[in-house]
């Protein structure tokens, strides 16, 4: 079964190297083009998957225009029996029904549908997750489903390490999905739309910690944002991202926002109960612990996030 493969970031790799390991041949990588990733300064890298691709010996195409006729034109000529999609941009339908593709989504669908399910799912509270194969249609994360795996969301993961958890699920996943289909042994199940729950983009907006909610809900908003994009809030007219908070309790009412210092901790106080911040960033400054930060900050003791 000869397969394309279409993904960008980190959490496609381990997908890209399972189908490798499992000796489905591919005989073309589709990602994004090299662009600078940590400023715009920096100098054009190439994307994670495309670094896999190339330790692999396999080839690579790097397209910027998915609605191309050259991008059609190459798929076509890579003669695909099938192809699998991770973590990488919506697919036009003169793509997607060129050969029967299936995309990998990191949570157990209809929930979560969109683009960001990991941070959402953590946000929410959910205690578990997980990962869905489905073949795709013109509605976004709406195909019928081939099969799920779940996990249990650890009670103080935040994002990144989920990512780390499901992408390395996912890619088992695909492998199984890559026998189901070669040996036609697997029955699809159409999504409940009304069951359906939204993830949507992570923005500048709908990121800011609104500090007035319960404790509970603050600390799972913090991690389900870490380590990136990161959720932020203010000081003095200032961004600060928090990086890492814990959970310290769930009773305590006050001002919403207000700092509790005690000694080298940092305590905040929420809508109901109070959280500590472990590690933040101040505008113009570098990421720190919050002792650290404490240490060379002068606090007036009227200090508020907001």
């Amino acid at each position: 079964m000869n397969l394309v493969f279409m993904g960008t970031p980190d959490f496609a790799v381990p997908s890209l190297k399972k189908i490798v390991e499992a000796r489905f041949p591919i005989s073309l990588v589709v990602t994004s083009p090299d662009k600078p990733r940590r400023s715009a300064s920096d100098e054009p890298e190439p994307t994670p998957v495309k670094k896999a691709a190339q330790a692999l010996g396999l080839r690579v195409l790097e397209v910027e225009d998915l609605k191309s006729p050259e991008f059609e034109k190459a798929i076509r000529d890579a003669k695909p029996d099938a192809m699998v999609v991770v973590a990488f941009r919506i697919l036009p339908k003169e793509i997607f029904t060129i050969a029967p593709t299936f995309n990998l989504h990191a949570s157990l669908l209809p929930k979560y549908r969109g683009a960001a399910p990991i941070n959402w799912a953590i946000i929410n509270g959910e205690t578990t997750t997980g990962v869905t194969t489905f073949f795709l249609q013109e509605k976004v994360d709406a195909g019928n489903v081939i099969l799920q795996k779940s996990l249990a969301i650890e009670p103080n993961e935040v994002a990144t390490e989920l990512a780390e958890r499901l992408s390395e699920l996912g890619a088992e996943a695909v492998a199984e999905t890559l026998r189901l289909m070669e040996s036609g042994q697997y029955r699809l199940v159409q999504q409940d739309d009304a069951q359906a729950t939204r993830a949507p983009k992570l923005t500048k907006e709908n990121t800011r910690i609104d500090w007035t909610k319960p404790a509970r809900q603050v600390f799972n908003f913090i991690r389900g944002l870490s380590e990136r994009p990161t959720a932020w809030t203010t000081l003095d007219g200032k961004q600060m991202k928090i990086y890492r908070a814990a959970l310290l309790s769930e009773t305590e009412t006050g001002e919403a926002g207000k700092w509790i210092q005690a000694g080298e901790a940092l305590y905040v106080q929420c809508g109901a109960g109070l959280i500590e911040v472990l590690s933040l960033q101040l505008e113009g400054k570098k990421r720190m612990r919050a002792s650290d930060f404490l240490r060379g900050y002068r606090a007036r003791g009227t200090e508020r996030f907001v």
